[in-house]
């Protein structure tokens, strides 16, 4: 049901992947997306689960309305009755307050300096990373005590560059923009590897402790693919910081 990753000087790391979950088909089963269509008491059951399995509050989890844009919110505390803002990246230094990315094929960007006290998540598709929003992501970081030099990246299960067929022109678009993105399928037509970008803008940044998943979401029918599938749901990635802040 979720990948947790190796903890990084208690700092915490987790990628879901589609089973364990109550959602019917064509969610099923693990969806934690509430703006794809599902019955939201499955996706509230589905969220109580993939956090019980974590063991961190559902009601803690700081989401986001994802947009495909460049922004970044501070945060340090959940929304509560606020609404949720229109961002694709966030970051706290309030430790035991998760954050959290959903994803169905773009890369979700997990980002933590435990020396600081400060971590991030971030929504990378083609068109946020082409906008920066991780570079975003880790200037807010940087912002708050953050050093590029301690901070540790994991990007989870995504669509991978030998599956992400997109028009020539799209792809000289991106590689203008970042070239580490060029790619080619694996039938031979233009393709954009949108993690290979993250991760060559992380490198630039002086991030050096970097890891990304194996995980191709499109070939794997464990993990959901929106490429794939069309109407399906979102897997998440979570980070947080051991200890607690309150309230």
């Amino acid at each position: 049901m979720i990948e947790q990753l190796e903890p990084v000087s208690g700092a915490h790391f987790a990628f879901t992947d589609r089973w364990g979950g109550v959602s019917a088909v064509p969610y099923e089963e693990l969806n934690l997306g509430g703006a794809v269509g599902d019955d939201p008491e499955a996706v509230r059951v589905n969220r109580a689960r993939a956090a019980g399995a974590l063991g961190i509050d559902p009601g803690r989890v700081v989401w986001m309305n994802q947009v495909h844009g460049p922004d970044v919110a501070v945060v340090d505390e959940p929304w509560g009755d606020r609404p949720v803002p229109r961002v694709d990246a966030i970051v706290t230094t309030r430790r035991g307050l998760p954050l959290a990315v959903l994803t169905a094929d773009c890369t979700p960007v997990l980002l933590a300096d435990p020396v600081a006290g400060v971590v991030a998540a971030a929504h990378a598709g083609r068109p946020g990373m082409v906008a920066g929003v991780v570079p975003a992501a880790v200037k807010a970081m940087i912002e708050l005590g953050a050093d590029p030099a301690r901070i540790t990246a994991r990007t989870g299960p995504a669509v991978c560059g030998r599956c992400y067929e997109v028009p020539e022109a799209m792809r000289a678009e991106v590689a203008a923009v970042e070239p580490a993105a060029f790619a080619e399928t694996s039938w031979g037509t233009p393709a954009v590897d949108v993690t290979a970008g993250v991760h060559a803008q992380l490198e630039r940044l002086g991030i050096r402790d970097r890891q990304a998943s194996g995980v191709c979401t499109r070939e794997s029918g464990d993990h959901y693919s929106y490429r794939r599938d069309r109407t399906t749901g979102r897997l998440a990635g979570y980070v947080w910081l051991d200890g607690y802040d309150g309230p």
